[in-house]
């Protein structure tokens, strides 16, 4: 991917959208574009629905917007990006239980603690965007944790995330800023 810039050349332009739709025949993969870019993508075990649901394996449709990058400042340097970066810590957790107050927002876990880790030994995490799907208004069983994220090796399925390969997922995000919406169809 070729990454443009302004015509001073000092930074690159912001991706107005990103696109995912699913791949024909395939409902657990997809393609996102962005700009002249188009890549494979992972998609839930359950392929896309609209509503999307707590633990029902789905990536949701919709258009959401991208609020923050999360990355694991052990296994690479800061990402390049405009949108705001917090590096994940090995408490960090996605709170996924519809019954606490907390539900759809990050956690601090201590060892043997429920919930989604972020710090994780399969890399998946090392490189995170934060959507607002189900943030405002925040609905119980509506669905959590739902990123854009590193994609496991073949692109197998995700627990119903959008997941890329981190050198793409990398150069997109020195592209994606407030103003970037991401559409899944």
């Amino acid at each position: 991917m070729r990454i443009a810039s302004t015509e001073s050349g000092k930074r690159p332009l912001t991706l107005r959208t990103m696109r995912v739709a699913r791949r024909s025949g395939a409902p657990t993969q997809g393609w996102l574009a962005a700009g002249a870019l188009r890549v494979a993508v992972a998609l839930g075990r359950s392929g896309t629905r609209t509503d999307k649901r707590e633990g029902d394996g789905a990536t949701p449709r919709g258009r959401f917007r991208p609020l923050r990058v999360w990355w694991r400042s052990d296994r690479g340097l800061r990402p390049r990006t405009l949108l705001p970066v917090r590096r994940i810590r090995p408490g960090d957790a996605w709170c996924e239980d519809p019954a606490d107050r907390r539900y759809n927002r990050p956690i601090r876990l201590t060892a043997g603690s429920p919930g989604d880790r972020l710090w994780r030994a399969d890399n998946l995490y090392d490189l995170v965007i934060e959507l607002d799907h189900n943030a405002r208004p925040r609905v119980a069983g509506r669905g959590s944790a739902v990123f854009i994220h590193v994609a496991r090796p073949g692109l197998a399925p995700t627990a119903g995330c959008v997941a890329l390969p981190a050198p793409v997922l990398r150069r997109l995000l020195a592209r994606t800023g407030r103003k970037t919406r991401i559409e899944i169809r």
